[in-house]
């Protein structure tokens, strides 16, 4: 396991302190069309929804006009959603997967994003094992998310070691990314995330999110040896960029469905 691995500086999980699972209300799901062969798991960004999120996702188009759930029938979408917490930078109650100071600036000031961050590592990781369990085995699960919901995602897959069928970021980042530096080559880790495809987009007027968050996440998925495909986009916003990226997420994920 992760935790057993770490330094002295890395982002150890805080002592439990609940019982309770911070993924609420339960995940938005989207049943396949029998046969049912894989699973992907999207989990949204800060302040959405699963189901509004999902709403957003079903309602973007391929340069060909076609919808996810119509290209892909046999795949069942699982939506996770993040509980609502204060949050000190909005000053009132949110839907986060953990606390932040600052989502341009997500290295700065870590400590307040340490506790809700482990707690949806733990849920997702749960959520994860039960849909293998269900669809065949971790080669059949694909792991996305979008903004906080894809650092929470990478983070998950990083610190578990684990390889699944993909992986698809959008307009992310990787979180405490200098501490797991310090110990993602720590001998004996298990690297199984490494065979794990990986697909990351981003937009270059994406306000929320800066690009440079994007490129460092690919550089340091690079370096710890993940095969990343990179998509950049000049217009899009803080979103998938319509068609064209949708497109690059289509072919990413036919890939991933045949392997």
């Amino acid at each position: 396991m992760y935790q057993s691995s770490l330094s002295s500086n890395a982002p150890n999980p805080p002592p439990s302190t609940t019982t309770t699972s911070p993924v609420s209300p339960p995940s938005h799901i989207i049943p396949p069309t029998p046969p049912h062969t894989h699973t992907i798991i999207f989990l949204h960004g800060r302040d959405s929804s699963a189901e509004t999120f999902a709403d957003e996702l079903f309602e973007s188009q391929t340069s060909s006009g076609k919808h996810f759930t119509t290209l892909f029938p046999s795949l069942k979408w699982v939506f996770p959603c993040a509980p609502k917490s204060y949050s000190a930078l909005d000053q009132e109650e949110v839907s986060q997967w953990f606390e932040m100071s600052s989502v341009q600036r997500p290295q700065e000031d870590v400590s307040v994003q340490k506790a809700g961050l482990w707690e949806s590592v733990g849920a997702l990781r749960k959520l994860v094992q039960q849909e293998a369990e269900i669809v065949g085995g971790m080669q059949n699960v694909i792991l996305a998310g979008i903004s906080q919901g894809c650092a929470t995602a990478i983070f998950t897959l990083l610190t578990s070691g684990w390889g699944v069928g993909g992986f698809v970021g959008v307009a992310g980042w990787l979180p405490f990314a200098e501490e797991l530096g310090e110990v993602m080559d720590v001998p004996g880790r298990l690297r199984e995330f490494v065979k794990t495809p990986v697909l990351l987009q981003h937009c270059r007027d994406d306000e929320v999110v800066p690009v440079g968050n994007g490129e460092d996440l690919r550089t340091r998925l690079e370096r710890w040896g993940m095969r990343v495909a990179w998509q950049e986009y000049e217009k899009g916003g803080h979103w998938l960029q319509e068609s064209e990226g949708m497109d690059g997420i289509v072919k990413f994920l036919q890939k991933c469905m045949e392997r």
